[in-house]
């Protein structure tokens, strides 16, 4: 009889390796921690954008109600309007893992993606990366006049754009690319299209 750990010669009905003291039922299988990650892609929501409140003033000043007449007189109703019209663009990112997801505004990508004290994202994108090939937090991504950009968040492995009208870049940590629709950014071993 042998221990299934260490593979040292056990006497007949032993309980216990005298040499590492693991138990003879003990198989390498079982003495293996359990991954405590998630073992698929998770999307972090958070709540809904809710209209602020906020008015716009023109630039060249306020002007008191009683100043302006007829049908170019602002109203509470035409500001909350405006304010509605101005929709951010939003893009769809198609995963290899097979999945999507649509985003708008700010945010991170990666294994289990975290900001720093103090930021603020609208979207937490979480990716399956059985390899660990992607890092925890792999990259930023934003939107810059109706473009996707992304920065690489000092990944382990690296963040590459391939743009349709032109080559591979491998981008520089720290430094925002923009990443046009229909574009391929690969994150190590995984990747998503910009649709």
């Amino acid at each position: 009889m042998t221990c299934a750990i260490c593979g040292a010669e056990l006497p007949e009905g032993a309980m216990f390796c005298g040499d590492c003291g693991s138990s003879t039922s003990a198989t390498p299988e079982s003495r293996r921690r359990t991954d405590p990650r998630p073992g698929d892609t998770t999307a972090i929501e958070r709540p809904a954008r809710r209209n602020s409140g906020v008015i716009s003033i023109p630039v060249d000043g306020f002007r008191g109600a009683s100043a302006i007449t007829g049908p170019d007189a602002p109203t509470a109703d035409r500001a909350v309007e405006d304010v509605d019209a101005v929709a951010a663009p939003t893009f769809v990112l198609a995963f290899s893992t097979g999945e999507t997801r649509t985003v708008f505004g700010t945010g991170l990508i990666g294994r289990k993606p975290l900001p720093q004290p103090g930021e603020r994202f609208d979207h937490l994108v979480q990716i399956a990366d059985g390899s660990l090939s992607v890092s925890k937090t792999h990259l930023e991504f934003g939107e810059h006049e109706g473009v996707l950009w992304i920065a690489d968040r000092f990944s382990g492995n690296g963040t590459i754009v391939r743009r349709p009208d032109d080559g591979a870049v491998r981008c520089e940590p720290g430094r925002r690319y923009l990443v046009p629709r229909g574009s391929r950014v690969e994150l190590a071993e995984q990747s998503f299209v910009v649709a």
